[in-house]
């Protein structure tokens, strides 16, 4: 039996209850038997990033992010698309771990949930890129239209949304332990 990993999970949007705080639940039930994904859906009360506090006197929430993130067995980022670009928050959360190495070398699920999401989308994917994250074709989806596939009580209703969720899950799962195997033989 192999040994359940911990996986943080981030909610990009700066709203409650939204959809893609439900595809992460969605997703934590759907790795439960290989995963433990703590839900990270605050990024509105991290400070605003200051160059200044990046590595001296460093605000706390920022510490206790950073080993959060440090720690971790891999990451899945879950966001809408904010005017053709990544939420504030999330690109704030993430200017907090670039003078660190955090993110380098960390197997990583990318998922963008809007009404269209391209650009958000593709700018996530350069932004991981460039922190040097890990993650493979099928660790990234893009939910178009997402309005129409998630009910206000959170349920996902439709049904090809859920089978590539499934999917996602299936193929996270592969990337982080073909992460681990790739460590064994360093």
């Amino acid at each position: 039996m192999s040994e359940i990993k911990n996986i943080i999970g981030i909610c990009g949007s700066a709203s409650q209850n939204s959809t893609n705080l439900s595809i992460l639940k969605k997703i934590s039930q759907f790795g439960s038997s290989e995963f433990n994904l703590e839900i990270i859906d605050n990024l509105s009360e991290l400070p605003h990033f200051r160059t200044e506090l990046t590595d001296k006197n460093v605000p706390e929430k920022i510490i206790d992010l950073r080993n959060r993130i440090a720690s971790a067995d891999g990451i899945i980022i879950c966001t809408p698309e904010y005017i053709f670009s990544i939420p504030s928050g999330l690109k704030n959360m993430i200017e907090w771990c670039v003078s660190t190495t955090v993110f380098s070398e960390k197997p990583i699920g990318l998922i963008t949930a809007s009404a269209n999401g391209i650009k958000g989308h593709e700018e996530l994917k350069l932004i991981m890129e460039t922190v040097q994250t890990k993650y493979i074709d099928e660790t990234v989806l893009l939910i178009q239209g997402i309005k129409g596939k998630i009910d206000k009580n959170g349920k996902i209703i439709n049904k090809r949304t859920e089978t590539e969720l499934l999917e996602f899950v299936k193929s996270f799962n592969n990337l982080i332990k073909m992460q681990v195997t790739n460590k064994s033989y360093e």
